[in-house]
């Protein structure tokens, strides 16, 4: 048996994340990555055992990277309001510093692949309790007016991810450039907590 070697490895997930970013699934081959990666076919098949498996690997390695990043020094006892900033700061961090891994992690969100993913990872379930928990402190404490989970996202998180797709794509409205700094999200960020506080 041939040992795993990580740099190989590392490259594999690099370049992956490449063309399913920018060639989609459709365009994306076990073929396609070894040439990239100067490798042979059969050196992925020692770390994946087909293309399925190699994208749910590589997502939930992201996945778990963007749920460390987003509870970063948060905790569901904050108080909604800073609560909420910390998360925006935490999402915000890891976009600007992981761009093509998140565009990556968007890609598998909305495939056939993200509930395995997810299924597999025991810490989205964790995520999951302290967002649920730091929601119900939040309407415990009437910090938070009560509304539907899908009307809560979007609008807790909406305004954010609106002015990240600007920052990530360097412009605005009209073609206009644009760079996110602190007090544009502050602003935004402002106008959300107004639209959620009772």
């Amino acid at each position: 048996m041939r040992i795993r070697d990580i740099d190989k490895e590392n490259l594999v997930i690099e370049n992956a994340i490449d063309q399913i970013v920018r060639d989609g699934f459709q365009g994306f081959s076990m073929n396609k990555l070894a040439k990239a990666c100067s490798i042979s076919v059969a050196t992925l098949y020692i770390y994946y055992k087909d293309k399925d498996d190699l994208i749910q690997k590589i997502g939930g390695k992201m996945a778990l990277k963007f749920f460390s990043g987003t509870v970063k020094d948060f905790s569901p006892d904050m108080s909604f309001e800073e609560g909420l900033w910390k998360q925006w700061e935490n999402r915000a961090n890891f976009t600007m510093k992981y761009p093509k891994e998140v565009a990556f992690f968007e890609i598998i969100k909305h495939s056939p692949h993200a509930e395995t993913i997810l299924d597999s990872i025991k810490e989205f379930s964790d995520f999951r309790a302290i967002m649920k928990q730091f929601i119900d402190n939040g309407l415990k404490n009437k910090e938070l007016i009560p509304m539907t989970f899908e009307a809560f996202w979007s609008i807790a998180y909406g305004p954010l991810y609106t002015l990240l797709n600007f920052h990530t794509e360097g412009k605005s409205m009209g073609g206009k450039p644009f760079v996110l700094t602190k007090e544009i999200m502050r602003e935004a960020f402002q106008a959300t907590i107004k639209a959620l506080k009772p």
